[in-house]
């Protein structure tokens, strides 16, 4: 029996969910079964990719800059609460509770 599956596979850079699933494996399966089977499962599986960034809080951003290097708008420290109205946008202080 070899061990090519296993060596394969590194712990340390899977995640949480992905290591409880190889455990849940090994556990009910043994561990060759279990390797081999989750190193094919993890090459099915998508790789996670990073997003751009939030495209309405860009937008908000770019608005708002030009104003703030136009000395027009000044953010104070812990900023503003955004939120959707009906049909307007509100822009308030945040409440510390």
């Amino acid at each position: 029996m070899t061990r090519n599956n296993a060596a394969s596979i590194i712990e340390k850079d899977l995640t949480k969910g992905q290591l409880r699933k190889l455990t849940a494996l090994r556990k009910s399966l043994g561990d060759d079964i279990a390797n081999k089977a989750f190193a094919e499962w993890l090459t099915t599986q998508p790789t996670a990719t990073t997003p751009d960034g939030d495209e309405n809080a860009d937008l908000i951003a770019n608005t708002l800059w030009g104003l703030m290097e136009k000395r027009q708008l000044a953010i104070p420290r812990g900023g503003y609460l955004v939120r959707r109205g009906r049909g307007r946008i509100v822009v308030e202080r945040p409440t510390v509770k």
